[in-house]
């Protein structure tokens, strides 16, 4: 039995795309003074909060912490249950880096903002608009409600493009999202359907169990603002979310380069056809968005949106779809062991997906123009390990992904030799491009805790510590 989600106490990121608000930007925030100050700064702005009982036609506004925001504000973090290690550590915790692949050029030193010689990260205000006039409005009224007074300086502020369906690199973005349990779309979504406890805390995620979640002794909230957990305690986790945030610039003239090289004529001529037919290979899917399971040689208009398909059965050797390539790799929908091609396959997978709500930025959302490009990536997520650190290590950066060797993600993955290879199966023989360049390049980011509306309000206008203010 479907558990129905609370709608007006979650934060409207997790239920919508908010894809008819155009316009966005992302303050990042260091808190400045005594955390009664900021816990009152940010309370002035938690009435903005949007919830996730509708799409909102105008604005929206969503808010995150990261773990030292948290303590900042008053909530001493290392000492409640249901934080998890990874949240709690941060982002650029040593072991954390290496596992993600953030080393090299990606490594946080090199970071213009989450890093450990920048300034602290401690809260995450996410601004949208159906329009860059309203966004402006709205990030005016939202920087009197938390700036004034100096309780919080500004770390960084994160613009975006409008968003236009296009990622920098020039395909159809945002396809192949899960659907979650309790919300609408998800009525005819089959194994795209996936449980709401994997994204939302409080509720049963795939294993039919509640993920870990941080639960305050009952003393801590003694007029009852959080509500109270069948376990005991005021559950301050209960419809919240784990919210991982990278900048990951996007080299989209080397990736045009890589291209044109590759795929060059005898003659030495550029060949654009190629190149969209290598690019539509590394990807999974043509930049118009159909997949190559199904559009193996053109690409489909009308298969723009197409996500209903699997691997096993259909392109077992990657034939059609190279073994390495992104979305595969993303979401391996039923090629997963134990049994490839089973429900027992599909139903491992829907165990590390992750809700994205990234945005472009740069100059132009297609590519087009000079300047530094790229995505603000927003993952969703329950389980910070299980979920994005999962797909990360083990899914984009690993080298012997699907039986391959050294080729990991042929996009994202860091390049930390220059061994990484794109290998495209065929017959009789098949096609091994070395050298691959390193194409995306993080530029800053942090794991925050994205509260629900009632957590929020008991942080700024409660007794987070002990229950002295």
């Amino acid at each position: 039995m479907t558990t129905p989600l609370e709608l007006d106490d979650i934060q409207g990121l997790v239920t919508r795309g908010y894809r008819t608000l155009t316009s966005a930007c992302f303050l990042v925030l260091a808190a400045a003074g005594p955390a009664v100050a900021a816990r009152t700064a940010l309370g002035r702005l938690v009435p903005r909060v949007t919830n996730g009982l509708a799409e909102p036609s105008d604005t929206a506004v969503d808010v995150a912490l990261t773990s030292d925001g948290l303590q900042r504000l008053g909530l001493e973090t290392y000492g409640l249950d249901g934080f998890p290690y990874e949240f709690v550590s941060g982002m650029t915790d040593p072991d954390r880096s290496r596992f993600l692949g953030d080393v090299g050029e990606n490594a946080p030193r090199h970071w213009q903002w989450g890093g450990p010689a920048g300034p602290p990260v401690h809260v995450l205000v996410m601004l949208y608009a159906r329009d860059g006039q309203r966004l402006q409005q709205l990030e005016t009224e939202a920087r009197q409600d938390v700036l004034a007074g100096g309780a919080f300086t500004e770390t960084v502020r994160l613009g975006t493009t409008e968003l236009s369906g296009r990622e920098p690199f020039g395909f159809r973005d945002g396809i192949s999202q899960p659907l979650v349990e309790g919300l609408s779309k998800a009525g005819a979504g089959g194994d795209q359907v996936v449980r709401a406890g994997e994204f939302v805390l409080g509720y049963p995620n795939e294993y039919g169990l509640l993920t870990d979640r941080p639960l305050l002794p009952p003393r801590y909230d003694p007029v009852g603002v959080l509500p109270r957990a069948p376990e005991g305690g005021a559950d301050f986790g209960r419809n919240g979310s784990y919210l991982v945030f990278r900048q990951l610039r996007q080299d989209v003239e080397a990736f045009r380069e890589y291209l044109d090289v590759q795929t060059r004529r005898p003659d030495g001529s550029s060949d654009p056809a190629a190149q969209e037919a290598l690019a539509a290979r590394m990807v999974g899917r043509w930049p118009g968005g159909a997949p190559l399971v199904r559009a193996p040689r053109y690409d489909d208009p009308a298969l723009a949106t197409d996500n209903d398909f699997g691997y096993f059965t259909t392109d077992p050797d990657g034939l059609r779809c190279p073994l390495g390539a992104h979305i595969r790799r993303a979401n391996p929908r039923d090629s997963l062991d134990p049994r490839p091609g089973s429900a027992d396959s599909v139903a491992v997978g829907r165990r590390h997906r992750l809700l994205r709500r990234g945005r472009p930025y740069g100059p132009d959302a297609t590519g087009d123009g000079p300047g530094a490009r790229g995505l603000h990536f927003v993952g969703l997520n329950a389980n910070i390990s299980r979920q994005f650190e999962f797909i990360q290590h083990t899914w984009l950066d690993n080298p012997n992904f699907n039986g391959l060797h050294d080729g990991p993600d042929p996009l994202v993955a860091p390049r930390l030799d220059h061994r990484a290879t794109f290998t495209e199966q065929g017959r009789p023989v098949r096609t091994r491009r070395l050298g691959l360049p390193q194409f995306v390049t993080v530029q800053g980011g942090a794991y925050f805790f994205l509260p629900g509306l009632r957590a929020l309000h008991y942080l700024c206008t409660a007794a987070p510590a002990g229950g002295q203010p």
